[in-house]
């Protein structure tokens, strides 16, 4: 009789940081009032982070350890008493030279290797930063560790738009550097299914961008 398991995953992007309209990769930046809000709001949470009747009973948390993920999560498992795992594996990508700067100015001066990366995943190389495929790397490296959690668990992880435009292609089959239709905007809330048989893993997205589709 062949071994079976099932873990839930539910992903949180990040809501509004302070700091504008700015390229954010390891830039450490707080939420906003408004991002704290946003994420209560899609993970069904009161303005003190307690769940409704209605919230996902999570087994723990996985967060990246940048203030507009972490201090949310920490904030979340401190007061429902819920074991947290800060990792570095869910950070966002290192964009070196670019981090912080004017979107309207990175936008000029990545466009030729965002072209480029449309062709070729290794194109993609911020200056003094993180290239792309080791980005990629380190963010399905850490997808694949949630499998060794054990079955049952249903674990919230806080992370950043960048890892989600990695894991969730990766979940649907995509190719990487062609998820520009996802929209995956702050604070958007996606749940994925995981489901192993022996050797195998198969994934189901059971819902994304949950939240802004509610509001709306």
């Amino acid at each position: 009789m062949s071994s079976k398991k099932r873990i839930i995953v539910d992903l949180l992007r990040h809501g509004e940081p302070e700091g504008g309209e700015v390229l954010r990769g390891r830039v450490d930046h707080q939420l906003t009032e408004l991002g704290w809000e946003q994420m209560q709001k899609s993970a069904g949470l009161d303005n003190k982070n307690v769940p409704s009747s209605a919230s996902p009973k999570w087994s723990h948390i996985i967060s990246s350890p940048l203030k507009r993920c972490r201090e949310f999560a920490e904030q979340l498992s401190q007061q429902n008493n819920l074991p947290l795992s800060v990792m570095d594996q869910w950070q966002e990508i290192d964009y070196g030279d670019w981090d912080g700067m004017p979107l309207k100015d990175w936008k000029q001066q990545a466009a030729e290797q965002f072209r480029e990366f449309r062709k070729d995943l290794s194109k993609l190389a911020p200056p003094n930063g993180e290239n792309y495929l080791t980005f990629k790397d380190r963010v399905l490296g850490a997808w694949k560790e949630i499998g060794e959690l054990e079955d049952g668990s249903h674990v919230l992880v806080v992370t950043h738009g960048g890892v989600l435009r990695v894991v969730l292609p990766t979940v649907l089959g995509m190719a990487l550097n062609k998820s520009y239709p996802l929209h995956i905007p702050f604070a958007c809330f996606s749940r994925v299914r995981l489901e192993f048989t022996e050797d195998r893993v198969s994934y189901s997205l059971l819902f994304h961008n949950t939240a802004e589709h509610s509001s709306n």
